[in-house]
């Protein structure tokens, strides 16, 4: 082991010049940590640490002319909280945003696996991403996941166009299986993703609109959704965003019948570095007991642009046949039914306080 660290160590140092004249190569990371205590309304009550998207990475980018640059991008997701995995036998470095691509006045063409346009459309009212009350709990909820990193994707970006839009349309071949010989590749064949997305950013409005169709024999069967949010900078110390999600599953039973989800989400500056934030989003379900409400309250202050500390305060309040919580995205710590957590017709409850340092 020793050998090989000194063997990577060498290598860096003879190529990194090298690769520094050739492309601007940058290092980034985020370390983001909470303290959590969790409660699911009924016998689950605990105290736990939690990593929350934490991430280490890689940016390369090399200008081939003046009208074409190349770029690439290596994530990793790190836990703070309990380190390592060691019952993992191999290390795979690109857990999160990982790509390739061209971009130049045609737009941009990237190869990879990385966020689809439909999740990028919550972006206007994602003040809670990755805490506490993220939003994600109550819209990637049972089969109806549209809110997914899609592997073997092609997405094409256009130029910005009309003062402030820009448009996605992304492809997901094979998703969620591997042809494995010909008997298997006529059903894989339709294991594809569809991504069509519309964004405006101008002054203080910032405007995100998606559709996603998965087809049948991917991961959870056949789907579509619809995605519009938006939010608006009221005063330069006021930003108010809403969400309109619609999701149909071909499950179409229980808590995966066609659900809507609506809601308002703001965030506050009290002073230059310190922000209150609040948001209540519901989904509704065409079928019976099957509703769910999320509400959370979070206080933030950045001590710098690179640390900042919060507190959050988050439940989700179910119908009887309803299951969802708070806490299950984008979090080490988020226990499940198999631990013993049942939010079925119960408020469950979620208090935490965390520290997030981008480098």
């Amino acid at each position: 082991m020793n050998k090989t660290l000194c063997a990577l160590a060498i290598g860096a140092t003879l190529f990194t010049p090298a690769l520094a004249m050739a492309a601007d190569i940058k290092l980034y990371g985020r370390a983001h940590v909470s303290l959590d205590y969790l409660d699911d309304g009924k016998d689950y009550n605990e105290v736990a640490l939690s990593s929350n998207a934490s991430r280490l990475g890689f940016k390369v980018e090399h200008q081939v002319n003046p009208n074409l640059t190349a770029f690439a991008q290596i994530e990793q997701q790190i836990n703070f909280a309990s380190g390592a995995d060691d019952s993992k036998d191999s290390v795979d470095f690109s857990t999160r945003d990982t790509y390739v691509g061209l971009k130049g006045d045609f737009g941009q063409v990237k190869v990879g696996r990385f966020d689809s346009p439909f999740k990028a459309a919550r972006n206007p009212v994602n003040f809670f991403g990755d805490q506490v009350g993220d939003l994600r709990n109550i819209t990637r909820a049972y089969d109806h996941r549209f809110d997914e990193r899609n592997p073997n994707t092609i997405e094409y970006q256009s130029p910005k166009f009309g003062g402030g839009f820009t448009a996605k349309a992304a492809l997901s071949l094979h998703n969620g299986t591997m042809i494995a010989d010909e008997s298997t590749e006529a059903s894989n064949e339709k294991s594809k993703a569809y991504d069509l997305g519309l964004n405006y950013k101008a002054g203080d409005l910032d405007l995100a609109a998606a559709y996603e169709h998965y087809e049948e024999d991917v991961s959870r069967g056949e789907r579509d959704g619809f995605r519009l949010a938006a939010s608006y900078k009221i005063t330069p110390a006021f930003n108010l965003g809403g969400l309109y999600q619609f999701t149909s599953s071909d499950n179409d039973v229980g808590v995966n019948a066609d659900a809507h989800v609506l809601g308002v989400a703001a965030d506050y500056k009290l002073a230059a570095k310190t922000s209150l934030r609040g948001q209540v989003f519901h989904r509704e379900v065409d079928s019976d007991d099957a509703n769910s409400t999320l509400l959370a309250l979070g206080l933030e202050h950045r001590l710098d642009s690179q640390l900042r500390i919060y507190s959050n305060v988050a439940a989700v309040m179910n119908d009887d046949n309803a299951t969802l919580t708070p806490w299950s995205q984008a979090r080490s710590n988020k226990p499940a039914k198999d631990q013993g957590v049942n939010a079925a017709g119960e408020t469950a409850l979620g208090l935490s306080v965390g520290m997030r340092y981008d480098f």
